[in-house]
């Protein structure tokens, strides 16, 4: 439903997206996430026919938003960061005008504002001012102008940032509705617990490519986990700590250990077992499980090693061939 092959678009001397690549099927939820820079943004734009690439191309269900623009933007819905919405205008006057942009018309149009109105808990304030509104509401007004016409790609660059916990939910919900109607969603976000309750598939980006796709849970098998044991008293907690090279262990401050481990039952059993007498005085065991904030800084760190070695490589391949 969206594609984009071998993006590239530079600004000056930068690279916002360097061979950037993701494809998002009809029905699924994507989570983008990246840093700052990462080029998020530029895609988000070059898909909604805001930018033009520099070199590869976007496909909108089979439509080119720089060939075919008109087409395209009847195929997507696009809630940038920044509110972008006439403040002076009521809210049902804002969702008259884009409705309208998008070729929804009377009976229609009013049977869609009313039920945008409703799954975004807005229909108390479809009368006043968008100016007048809150900053939750306004970015629950910003989300419905986009996803009024049900289009059938939704690009939601950060819609929940600042939101309050009601306007969160909401969005969420409606997102997930949308999903499960068939719509194909890039949803970019830095709160990465939104994407486990969006029960979305991860795509994370680092200087303007993607360096990790697929479910979550596929991305998370590799990680470790981490087993943690608090004791009654906290004399002698870090004894054990050396007694399993397969891990990496620490004694916290507070007597408890801790340890890092791809096979969390398995150290448990044998860290207990250790413990010999004093494992009655274990008062708690807890296994966490990867997250996706750890698998986020674990790609981003090994790609950035990775770098940092290429051109390590790239400095002493031209000394090597300066020597020559």
């Amino acid at each position: 439903m969206l594609e984009a092959r071998g993006l590239r678009k530079r600004f000056g001397t930068v690279a916002a997206l360097d061979g950037f690549e993701l494809s998002v099927e009809a029905g699924e939820i994507c989570g983008l996430l990246g840093h700052n820079g990462a080029g998020k943004t530029t895609f988000a734009r070059i898909c909604a026919g805001l930018e033009r690439p520099d070199a590869g191309r976007v496909l909108l269900a089979g439509t080119d938003p720089s060939s075919s623009p008109a087409r395209a933007r009847a195929l997507i819905g696009y809630a940038p960061q920044e509110i972008a919405l006439y403040p002076t205008a009521t809210l049902r006057e804002n969702l008259r005008f884009y409705g309208g942009l998008a070729g929804l018309r009377r009976s229609t149009l009013r049977s869609e504002i009313a039920a945008i109105a409703e799954a975004v808990l807005l229909t108390d304030a479809l009368d006043r001012p968008v100016a007048t509104l809150s900053g939750g509401q306004q970015r629950r007004a910003q989300a419905a102008t986009v996803l009024l016409p049900r289009p059938p790609i939704l690009l939601l660059d950060e819609p929940t940032v600042g939101a309050d916990p009601v306007t969160r939910q909401a969005l969420l919900a409606l997102v997930r509705e949308r999903a499960a109607q068939g719509a194909a969603v890039c949803y970019t976000t830095h709160y990465l617990p939104e994407l486990e309750e969006l029960d979305a598939t991860v795509a994370v980006a680092q200087a303007g490519r993607i360096i990790a796709r697929g479910r979550r849970e596929e991305l998370l098998a590799g990680l470790p986990s981490t087993v943690a044991l608090e004791f009654a008293q906290n004399e002698h907690a870090d004894e054990h700590a050396d007694e399993h090279p397969d891990t990496d262990t620490d004694a916290d401050a507070d007597g408890g250990l801790s340890f890092v481990t791809g096979r969390p039952a398995e150290t448990l059993a044998r860290v207990l077992t250790s413990l010999g007498e004093r494992v009655g005085q274990v008062e708690r065991i807890e296994i966490r499980e990867p997250s996706l904030d750890d698998l986020y800084r674990h790609l981003t760190a090994a790609n950035q090693d990775t770098a940092i070695q290429d051109a390590a490589d790239q400095s002493t391949a031209k000394e090597d061939e300066h020597v020559r």
